[in-house]
């Protein structure tokens, strides 16, 4: 197997009639899917070069599907662009991607015109009108090896620039097939999709149901701020796993929404993207005794996740939860400053992937890909890439690993992953701001913004929302005469969060 479409195609023909994806406003089979598809690359072929990103500007749901995997079938690779980013997030997007092709729908086109100018907007309802070309579809395919784009996702980037994720069919299809094989996803399967399509999350969902037959039940984003609703969903769509962000079954959990119904069809809840606070984790054990829950680690650079840890009911988790052991495939091990291998334990150093899951690197930025993306240390015999993960770890004497922080600056907040960097650089370049430092305090899972300058705080987290994802606007604002700093010059950040907490 080469190509990611090979699954769509194969649960077509083996479940053609059998729900593939709903969303709350479409309902679509297999066959139907595949066929929406086709369309949609038959009316793209020819007009898209092999390997050429597309995005799609959408709101999560089955008519995205059908353009992510549309834009595969003429040899394209996808880019989400959510349409709830700010409008100067996704032109900065686009000033990296530079695709020639946007794909969106008729409620969307319009703003879509604006935000992207200077390429070519399509709508997917005039897409799909086109009548399927097999002859060219198969020639499109014939030419398509495994190591090609599939998808691209923007993540935080340092430089104050969104960086491209690239991911190949050969990463995913190597990743799925032992992520559905290990937590036993199969045809009977339901799996609610809680994550946006333009975070990695999804990715799990959308894949482990296309190539096991499972139905896709793609959860509408504004039932996540009412959660009697949400659990209505869970409950009334007999959803069977979970793979959610942390801060999503906080919510649930926060508004005692298990104390209205409880979801008894769900057999597993797999989490991640930051670490699970113990009194939430324990508030869903308590509910669902029967359900597995499993803890999974890893970067968009690894494709998902590259560790896992099966909850044992039974074990006492006072020392943290552990992040677990790898994936087949794949190798995760630590390196300590001196590139030399941590294998004892208690023993820090940083987290390291290597295997056919890593993605191709960063779009169009040579540089940051050299960077993360290093030759082997352990290794001078042949070329070898690993990724440099930048999370510190340790081994457990169980010897599994557990997760012990980031080496720099980048955190995961609401299961996000940021850079504090690229705020403190947006917050800079405001006028009224002189200077400007973001903390991240843990413990609270909040995110302060430290500034010396004249603009209010008021007008500032204004402006703010209109530059940023919601989930990197500090929630917290702090107007400073100076900043205290350390022996070296630096400015202190532990004394900025202490001064926080003497207020």
């Amino acid at each position: 197997m080469k190509n990611v479409l090979e699954y769509l195609e194969k649960s077509a023909e083996n479940f053609p009639h059998k729900v593939a994806a709903e969303d709350g406003a479409a309902c679509v089979s297999f066959r139907e899917l595949e066929t929406a598809c086709r369309r949609v690359g038959s009316s793209l072929a020819g007009r898209i070069a092999m390997g050429d990103p597309v995005g799609v500007f959408l709101e999560k749901g089955v008519r995205m599907l059908t353009a992510f995997w549309g834009t595969v079938y003429a040899g394209g690779f996808y880019v989400p662009l959510n349409p709830e980013l700010p409008a100067a997030r996704l032109e900065q997007i686009q000033s990296v991607l530079n695709a020639k092709f946007i794909l969106t729908d008729e409620k969307h086109k319009e703003t879509a015109l604006t935000l992207f100018p200077s390429a070519a907007v399509l709508t997917v309802e005039a897409l799909k009108e086109t009548a399927i070309k097999p002859e060219e579809l198969s020639f499109i395919r014939s030419r398509m090896i495994d190591s090609d784009p599939l998808y691209a996702i923007f993540t935080s980037g340092s430089t104050g620039v969104p960086k491209g994720v690239v991911i190949s069919h050969r990463a995913v299809l190597d990743f799925i097939g032992t992520f559905t094989e290990t937590f036993g996803i199969g045809e009977t399967d339901i799996i609610g999709n809680q994550a946006p399509f333009d975070f990695d999350v999804s990715v799990k969902d959308i894949y482990s149901a296309v190539k096991t037959g499972a139905t896709l039940s793609i959860i509408p984003k504004s039932l996540f701020s009412r959660p009697t609703e949400l659990l209505d969903w869970l409950c009334d769509h007999h959803i069977t796993t979970m793979i959610w962000a942390v801060s999503a079954l906080c919510l649930i959990s926060t508004f005692h929404g298990l104390d209205y119904r409880q979801p008894d069809t769900v057999r597993q809840i797999l989490f991640s993207g930051e670490v699970m606070p113990a009194k939430h984790l324990r508030t869903w054990q308590e509910h669902l005794p029967e359900t597995r829950f499993v803890n999974l680690y890893g970067p968009t650079e690894i494709t998902c996740n590259c560790t896992y840890h099966i909850l044992d009911p039974n074990r006492d988790y006072q020392q943290g939860l552990p992040i677990g052991r790898p994936f087949a495939n794949r190798q995760v091990f630590l390196l300590n400053g001196e590139d030399q291998q941590v294998t004892a334990p208690g023993g820090v150093g940083e987290i390291c992937v290597r295997g056919t899951s890593l993605a191709l690197g960063y779009y169009r930025a040579p540089e940051q890909t050299e960077k993360a993306f290093r030759q082997n240390p352990l290794n001078s015999s042949y070329p070898e890439r690993i990724y440099r993960t930048g999370d510190l770890g340790r081994y457990g004497e169980d010897g599994e690993l557990y997760f012990c922080g980031r080496k720099d600056f980048q955190i995961k907040h609401m299961g996000h992953r940021i850079e504090l960097e690229e705020i403190e650089r947006a917050v800079s370049g405001l006028s009224g701001v002189d200077r400007c430092c973001c903390v991240f305090e843990e413990e609270r899972q909040k995110l302060h913004g430290f500034y010396t300058g004249t603009l209010d705080k008021k007008e500032l987290h204004k402006k703010l929302r209109q530059l940023l994802p919601v989930y990197m606007v500090p929630g917290a604002l702090h107007n400073l005469s100076e900043f205290p700093l350390t022996k070296n010059g630096k400015v202190d950040r532990r004394k900025l969060l202490e001064g926080r907490n003497q207020k």
